[in-house]
C-alpha cells in the first residue's frame, strides 16, 4: 500500500492517542470527517494498525518488577527456536520477546509482581524443557523513556 502524507499523518496521530474521536482526527490531519474515516478504514483493512489499546500505568495498579531477559537457547535448530517461541505464549508474564541476531538468541521482557515471582518463572520455565540454555537478567530500576509513537516520518521519508 502506497502512503500519501495524510495517511502518514494519520497513523501518526493515532500512535500518540489511540482514542482520539474521528473529528478530532479529521481535525489533526487536516481533512474533513468522511474521507479521513475512509482513509483510516483503508489503513486498518490493510493491517498496518494492528490493534488498540490502553497504556496502564503500572505503578498506580500495585508492586510489580519489570525485567529483561537475555536468553540462549540449547541448539539453534529450526524446531528449536520454533518451539522456544511456542512456549513463549504461554507464558502471560513474558510482555514482549525479540529474536535477537548477535550474541543472544532472544530478548524477553517480562513483568512480575516481584522478584520471587520472576524467579519462579524462570525456574518454571527450564524444568519445562523449552530449550532455555542460559539466562541473562536485568532488572529495570526506572523508566527512562517508555515506548511511543513511531518515528514514521523518519522511516518513511528516508
Amino acid at each position: 500500500m502506497r502512503l500519501d502524507d495524510r495517511d502518514i499523518r494519520i497513523l501518526t496521530v493515532l500512535s500518540q492517542n489511540g482514542r482520539i474521536t474521528k473529528s478530532a482526527l479529521a481535525e489533526a490531519v487536516g481533512l474533513s470527517a468522511t474521507p479521513c474515516w475512509e482513509r483510516l478504514k483503508k489503513l486498518e483493512k490493510a493491517g498496518l494498525i494492528a490493534r488498540y489499546r490502553a497504556e496502564i500505568d503500572l505503578k498506580k495498579l500495585g508492586p510489580h518488577v519489570t525485567v529483561f531477559v537475555a536468553a540462549e537457547l540449547t541448539d539453534h535448530t529450526a524446531a528449536s527456536m520454533q518451539a522456544f517461541e511456542r512456549a513463549m505464549q504461554a507464558y502471560d508474564e513474558v510482555v514482549a520477546c525479540w529474536a535477537l541476531g548477535g550474541g543472544f538468541d532472544y530478548l524477553m521482557q517480562i513483568v512480575t509482581r516481584d522478584i520471587d515471582a520472576y524467579q519462579r518463572l524462570i525456574d518454571a520455565m527450564l524444568e519445562a524443557r523449552i530449550g532455555l540454555a542460559r539466562y541473562f537478567t536485568y532488572i529495570v530500576t526506572k523508566p527512562v523513556k517508555s515506548p511511543g509513537a513511531l518515528p514514521l516520518d523518519l522511516l518513511l521519508k528516508g
